[in-house]
């Protein structure tokens, strides 16, 4: 690509989803209503385990974090695309478009050493019962959700200095409904292959070090609960971990599709697919599998509705 062709651009235009206007309708119904449950779910999950002094556990703190990175995934979304559905001009501009991804990015990077402490802390739940609460202080769980938010920033602060520092671009016309960086990498007439293997390596290193705790967690948890003689002990145990090996698989799955693959340069419909199910489908999933598979939020919404 001569340079000739390349500019710097003030502003992106996003692609969607979609051109078919039959189909913006039916895509505009169904991710207003994913949303409206995303919001609602997460939202609603957040202040259950407020009210609730039952759900004043370190399992539920966690999942409070979960629910509010889950929302704010969402929201970074959700909205514009459901604006750039009807819009004719679907622009939005260089700055919005850095600060949507990088929070885009800390939400998704937070999201997986989340799954990762909270696999750590149903290993000590289920091997260390007795010294759970002792283990599992307020102190370190705040350490390790700060923990959690730092590397989520950090990587996201990695990848926006590189992307800023592309001086020009062969068009601003970005095929995605949002701003992610393998897309917008693939206008670049700059070589990005720093960028593109930089990518491939944290977001390759972020998924082997999280799987292998949730790995060697589950191990020690299967174990552990192995050795329980109680038929309803065990069905307790696995019950207690069924809700996060689910949001576990489902969120691991579609990233690993995505990101931890060398780049190809383009966005094809399958990665759009596989992006909408992690940033619009999950944010919604994650409340109603654990709220649907435990009885500890069932008891508390049923006491809370009872007033």
């Amino acid at each position: 690509m001569g340079k000739e062709n390349c500019t710097t651009v003030s502003e992106f235009v996003l692609l969607g989803l979609s051109h078919d206007p039959e189909l913006r309708v039916c895509l505009f119904l169904l991710f207003l209503l994913i949303y409206g449950v995303t919001v609602f779910a997460n939202l609603g999950m957040i202040a259950l385990i407020q009210v609730s002094s039952r759900l004043h556990t370190p399992m539920y703190f966690f999942l409070s974090h979960l629910s509010f990175v889950d929302f704010c995934y969402s929201s970074i979304i959700v909205p514009k695309m459901l604006a750039n559905i009807f819009n004719k001009d679907r622009a939005i501009s260089f700055l919005g478009c850095m600060v949507q991804f990088y929070l885009f990015c800390t939400c998704g990077v937070t999201e997986v050493f989340l799954l990762a402490v909270m696999a750590y802390d149903r290993f000590v739940a289920i091997c260390n019962p007795l010294l759970y609460l002792v283990t599992m202080s307020q102190k370190l769980r705040v350490e390790l959700v700060s923990f959690c938010y730092f590397c989520g920033m950090v990587c996201s602060l990695i990848h926006l200095c590189l992307a800023l520092r592309i001086p020009f671009y062969r068009s601003n016309v970005i095929n995605h409904f949002f701003c992610d960086l393998p897309p917008l990498l693939s206008l670049a007439c700059s070589n990005v292959t720093v960028n593109e293997v930089l990518l491939f390596m944290v977001a390759t290193f972020n998924e082997s070090v999280t799987i292998m705790i949730i790995l060697t967690s589950y191990l020690l948890i299967l174990t552990t609960i192995l050795k329980i003689h109680s038929v309803e002990g065990r069905h307790k145990a696995f019950s207690t971990c069924a809700s996060h090996l689910t949001a576990i698989t489902v969120f691991h799955g579609t990233l690993l599709s995505v990101y931890c693959r060398p780049s190809s340069g383009n966005s094809g419909d399958a990665d759009k697919v596989a992006t909408v199910f992690y940033t619009v489908v999950i944010p919604m999933l994650n409340p109603l599998i654990y709220s649907l598979r435990n009885n500890d939020v069932k008891e508390a919404l049923k006491k809370m509705m009872s007033f």
